[in-house]
């Protein structure tokens, strides 16, 4: 039985927890996830993690901040003035919005402060700057 290596095209089960042991993210009940080892699909610790691995092998692995979304950049949370919030929007802490980027692209945001003369928006990934843990389970190669 071959090992799964860069290139090859696998699907895993995986459960993905937090450091309070909180689950963000898991394929429990629904299809394996399928990506291309080495493609930059997923983040970087987890496409080491499955390199190596063979069809039925499990392991939990911890991926540190730094290989899974990166650290957060407090440079990606705006303040833009209430004057140019579109007046049919009622924004509230929490809220995730898209606005476009500087090269036209779209930009996920969540709002993270919400006064009378501004809006905070937060355009880091919801996991920068966490250490994550996940169980995977290999359970094709392509």
């Amino acid at each position: 039985m071959s090992a799964a290596k860069k290139g090859d095209n696998v699907k895993i089960h995986y459960t993905g927890t937090l450091g309070d042991g909180s689950v963000f993210d898991s394929s429990a009940g629904r299809a394996p996830l399928a990506f291309r080892l080495g493609s930059g699909q997923v983040i970087p610790g987890f496409d080491e993690a499955v390199t190596g691995m063979k069809i039925g092998d499990s392991k939990t692995v911890n991926i540190p901040a730094a290989k899974a979304y990166g650290p957060r950049n407090e440079d990606l949370v705006i303040s833009v003035p209430r004057a140019e919030v579109p007046p049919d929007l009622n924004p509230e802490v929490g809220m995730k919005l898209q606005m476009g980027g500087t090269n036209g692209e779209l930009v996920n945001v969540e709002i993270v402060e919400v006064t009378e003369e501004y809006i905070a928006l937060d355009a880091n990934p919801p996991l920068a700057g966490k250490d994550l843990t996940f169980a995977i389970e290999l359970v094709a190669i392509a």
